[in-house]
């Protein structure tokens, strides 16, 4: 390959970065509005393609060769940024797998399948009269929780309220391919719908789509 071919093939963009590289602001956008801001930067790098291949020529061939060391550093970077990535998804499902058993735990107790060790079970008595039992693990725990979270706490309406009373369990899941996760809500038989499990599906959105 000559050097001008060479030159000419750095000089191109790396758009298949380009997502990765968004700031902290932008990362946290919804999956759409990301995609959109993607594909804008995309558009307008590529407009200005042409002008940054006319800023290169006109550097001197000292500084051009200082920048293609550059290039050659951020290639390093990208290439030890991939090993991250990688070995990132790899501890993540070692924990994942750590955290199963506790999870576990959790449904029980929330769910009154187990009692903690403390609780006693005796019925109480209020003026020589019997009291009703007092109801078995933590009544709805899941609609407290995401009403009490920063971001959920907005959305959740009255109606979603009745139904969110009767949610025993959230459980998370990796999908591979295409790369994402879902997210599995088991309900309690309800007045709200038939089905006992709801599942939401998230896919990662290719930076060139």
């Amino acid at each position: 390959m000559s050097e001008n071919a060479a030159n000419n093939n750095k000089d191109q963009l790396d758009m298949a970065d380009l997502a990765s590289n968004l700031p902290a602001a932008a990362a946290a956008l919804s999956p759409e509005d990301r995609a959109g801001l993607v594909n804008a930067l995309k558009n307008k790098l590529q407009n200005l393609a042409g002008q940054h291949s006319d800023i290169l020529e006109s550097l001197s061939p000292n500084v051009r060769k200082r920048v293609d060391a550059l290039r050659d550093l951020q290639s390093q970077h990208d290439e030890l940024e991939a090993k991250f990535f990688e070995e990132r998804a790899a501890l993540e499902a070692k924990y994942q797998k750590l955290y199963e058993p506790l999870y576990s735990k959790r449904y029980e107790i929330v769910n009154g399948v187990v009692e903690v060790e403390g609780v006693t079970n005796e019925t109480a008595k209020e003026g020589g009269q019997e009291q009703a039992p007092e109801e078995k693990g933590v009544p709805n725990f899941w609609l407290t929780a995401m009403k009490c979270h920063e971001v959920l706490a907005d959305e959740i309406t009255e109606r979603d309220e009745g139904a969110l009373k009767y949610l025993k369990d959230i459980k998370w899941a990796r999908i591979d391919n295409p790369k994402g996760f879902k997210l599995e809500f088991f309900f309690d038989t309800n007045p709200y719908f038939k089905n006992t499990v709801l599942t939401k599906t998230y896919h990662m959105i290719d930076e060139d789509e």
